[in-house]
């Protein structure tokens, strides 16, 4: 019983978090505000995470998760764009704490950037796998796949800045020029 009211707790304190995050930004979520939007005492806070950043780090966790879902199987160019346009469209708020953290963080904290530049580097190598799966050889396809996560992550901003943004349709228009070029 203890462990499902801690579980409970922390979900509660993770949705806060996105929350404020999507909401506020970074600076304008504190503990505090986490505690008084999850409805939780700051005691609780603090049994499950050592500090903001942790549960910020934990949130940004989530979001890196769902830009890159582990599927079974080879993936193909078109599935890993899909997969990346289901998470801005689908879970808006992540994409903005991805996005948020990945740029203010990333270019003040040197362990958040390392984090950042570690995940955009292991999103390219599957997009270089996947291109030379279709047949695309060295140096294009790591030429292409740095060029489709840039591509995909300057419209990402595009969609989530402007929601007239038709992000499928130029998302469909890089794979198949991409993959066709």
């Amino acid at each position: 019983m203890r462990n499902r009211a801690g579980i409970e707790t922390r979900e509660r304190i993770l949705e806060a978090t996105r929350t404020l995050l999507s909401e506020r930004g970074l600076e304008g979520t504190t503990v505090k505000a986490i505690c008084e939007v999850a409805g939780i005492l700051a005691g609780s806070f603090y049994n499950l995470f050592d500090s903001k950043e942790q549960v910020v780090l934990s949130v940004v966790a989530e979001a890196i998760a769902a830009v890159d879902p582990d599927g079974p199987g080879p993936e193909s160019v078109a599935e890993l764009v899909e997969a990346y346009v289901r998470f801005v469209t689908e879970e808006q708020t992540l994409a903005r704490v991805y996005l948020a953290v990945a740029v203010s963080k990333g270019l003040q904290d040197p362990e958040m950037a390392r984090r950042v530049l570690r995940h955009h580097e292991q999103r390219v190598e599957r997009f270089r796998r996947a291109l030379a799966a279709e047949g695309l050889g060295e140096p294009e396809a790591s030429l292409r796949a740095e060029a489709v996560a840039a591509t995909l992550e300057g419209y990402a901003l595009h969609a989530l800045l402007d929601p007239g943004f038709d992000l499928a349709a130029h998302a469909l228009r890089l794979v198949n020029e991409t993959v066709g070029a």
